[in-house]
Order: C-alpha cells, then structure tokens, then sequence
C-alpha cells in the first residue's frame, strides 16, 4: 500500500427532515448566498424548505448555475459575494450546483488575476468562503469531497481543482427529495457512482485488500439496488441506499494508498464539454473503450471485478477480460443507457480535437500515465 495523508472534516446530517437543520448549522450572523440551478428545488419543496430554514437569516439568492457549471455564470455568483460582503455560501441542488458553489467559494477569495487559473494552471487555493450544501442529486458525491469540475464553453473545456478549503462545512442529505427526479438523472448518477468506484479499483494493484473490498462491497450493493428504484421508484430505502452508495464512492474512503486512473472521467469531460452529452453517459461510453486498450495492464484487475463483483467463472483469462466488459455494458444497458458515439455526437472531428486539446496541455491520463492524445484516438475508436 502507499503512503498516504487522509482527513475528512465534513459533517453529514442524513435522513427524513434535515433540512432543518441548516438554523442550527450555518454561524447566526452569516451572510448567507443560497446558491441554486434551473429552479426545480421550487418545484419539489426544498426551496421552501430551505427558505423557512433560513427565516432569520440574512439571505441573498443566485440561481441560474448550469448542469455542467459554466465558469462565466460562476463568476457573476463572485462579484455578488464580494459586492455583497457574503460570509457563507448554501449549495441547494446537485454536485453541479455544489461543484459551482466550491468554486464561487475559492474565487471570491482568489488573489489572482484570472480564477480560470485556479482550473487551467493549477493555482493554489489558499482560503475560501465557508460553505454547505443540502444536495439533491446521488451522484458526483461532491458533498463529501474536496473537488469540483468546471465548464468554459468559451474554449470548450471541462476542468477539475480541488482544496481542503472547499470542504462543505456540513452536507444535508435527505433522500426523499430524489423522488421527484427524473429517472434519466437517476441512471445517470448510478452510472457515474460506478465509474467513480472503478477509476479507483481497476488500477494496477498496490495490495491494498482492504480499499479493494470496500470497493467490491459498494459496487454489489450498486448491482442489487439499482433495478429496485426502477421498479420501486418510491421506495425511501431505496432513494437512500443509493445515495449513501454515492457518496462514499468518493469521498475518499476507496482512494487512500491506491493508484487512481481517472481516464475514463478525463476523456469523458471533453467529450461533454464539445457535445453536452450527459456526464454519466459519456462514462458509460468511454470506459469498456479504455479497458478494451488497457487490457494489459488493466487484466488482472478487470477479471478480478468479473470475478467477484459479476460472478463469472470463465476460466480463461483473456475472455474473461471481454465477459466482465460485456457485463459491465449490460449494466449501464439496464440502466437505460445504450452509450454509442453517433448518437451522442462524437464524431472523428471530436475525437481529434480532444485529442490535440490533450497534448497540447502535455498531459497524460491514467494510473500510470500513459494516455495522450494518440491513445485517446484509439481508445474512442474502441468505444460501441
């Protein structure tokens, strides 16, 4: 196992009524900016839920924030919380919302010229504005980490930063709100809970059996629960089972003294980022193109997942590789997500844009750092 440093100081308040909470929570002289997407927290109740929360709070609003956060619109959130002196910002909607809402929290505070260099140069980070969220979406697990992904479809990117700074002080999670959601989002949250496990368990190992069966553990209970909230769509245990799942997918548990690989999230951004293509379905494009190219170094763990996750006994090792990513894409298929490049628009002028994106920032993806832009190629050429 590797070395490692772990510390994860967010508070989580789960279940039935949460919301509550938020008086108890939030400093009672904040200045609080309640940050908000397209607007269907008032069609589901949090809205309202959130606002008698906040009755005797000083409260400023900024909705508006995309499902791929955009960094333009984010920037207009930080000169409201400098004009307006914000000293608390409440995420109120899905991990794009609280990703936008991270990075409202690190920009306002930002020394430098451009914010965009916090994503595009790697800035430091080295104070923000406290925040929470009450989330509503099992999916990015943003509400127990310290990332965010960002959107500028100025220069048609999709980048990630992280801080301990950017923490939610506290995250409410009540599963109930999720019944109003449309199952297309649902899937997508699986699908993406999956991969976020995946990147962190098909690596090359470091005998790490432990990470390895926590991994395992999330991935059965995935399998078992997923089919439930298409037959059950009101089941609460259900809704809260998989939300659980989705925030321990990444909030730092599986990733402590392992390798990580990320590829399939770092192709799968770009692809979003040129087509707008729903992040968990660009996943499930992508990563039986990734296993398919990095079957030699990627073998091992691949089988190891058919073997213990999908139960296959296929004793042969090379097909045993092409039966766990066949049952893999017969997940995401259950799902409702039958991922091809035509009909999400990855065309070979897609892919070689990606590509050349790619290099020219000179980086490689992957756990071992062996994925450019000519590996990226073939590997989307490998997907469907």
């Amino acid at each position: 196992m590797n070395n490692f440093e772990y510390c994860n100081p967010v508070r989580v308040v789960f279940g039935k009524g949460t919301i509550s909470r938020i008086s108890d929570l939030i400093p009672k002289d904040a200045k609080v900016l309640v940050v908000y997407g397209g607007g269907s927290i008032k069609k589901n109740g949090v809205y309202d839920q959130v606002k008698t929360a906040l009755k005797n709070f000083n409260v400023v609003e900024f909705g508006g924030v995309e499902p791929n956060p955009q960094y333009s619109t984010l920037m207009n959130a930080v000169k409201i919380v400098k004009e307006e002196n914000i000293t608390f910002i409440l995420s109120v909607g899905g991990g794009s919302t609280l990703d936008g809402s991270k990075f409202i929290a690190a920009a306002a505070k930002y020394e430098g010229s451009d914010p965009w260099d916090i994503l595009e140069k790697g800035a430091e980070v080295k104070d923000a504005v406290p925040l929470a969220d009450v989330i509503t979406l099992p999916a990015t697990g943003s509400e127990m980490n310290c990332l965010a992904v960002i959107s500028k479809k100025e220069t048609m990117e999709k980048l990630a930063f992280g801080s301990p700074f950017v923490f939610p002080k506290f995250s409410i999670i009540d599963p109930s709100v999720t019944f109003t959601l449309p199952l297309r989002q649902v899937a997508n949250g699986i699908a993406d809970t999956f991969v976020h496990v995946i990147e962190q368990y098909v690596t090359h190992s470091v005998n790490s059996p432990l990470q390895d069966r926590q991994a395992e553990a999330i991935l059965l209970a995935l399998l078992d629960e997923a089919p439930k909230v298409f037959a059950m769509p009101n089941d609460y245990e259900v809704r809260a089972n998989l939300f659980w799942m989705a925030t321990q997918a990444l909030n730092g548990w599986l990733n402590v003294g392992v390798a990580q690989c990320w590829a399939t999230h770092n192709i799968g951004h770009e692809i979003t980022a040129r087509t707008g293509v729903d992040h968990g379905r660009s996943l499930a494009l992508v990563l039986p193109g990734v296993w398919r190219h990095q079957r030699k170094e990627k073998g091992e763990r691949i089988v190891q997942l058919g073997r213990r996750v999908f139960k296959l006994d296929e004793p042969n090792f090379e097909r045993a590789i092409d039966a766990t990513i066949a049952a893999t894409v017969k997940f995401f298929q259950s799902l409702g997500i039958n991922a091809t490049k035509a009909e999400y628009g990855v065309t070979d002028e897609v892919i070689k844009a990606i590509a050349e994106l790619v290099d020219s920032r000179g980086v490689k993806f992957g756990d071992r750092g062996n994925i450019g832009g000519k590996e990226i190629v073939e590997i989307l050429n490998l997907c469907d």
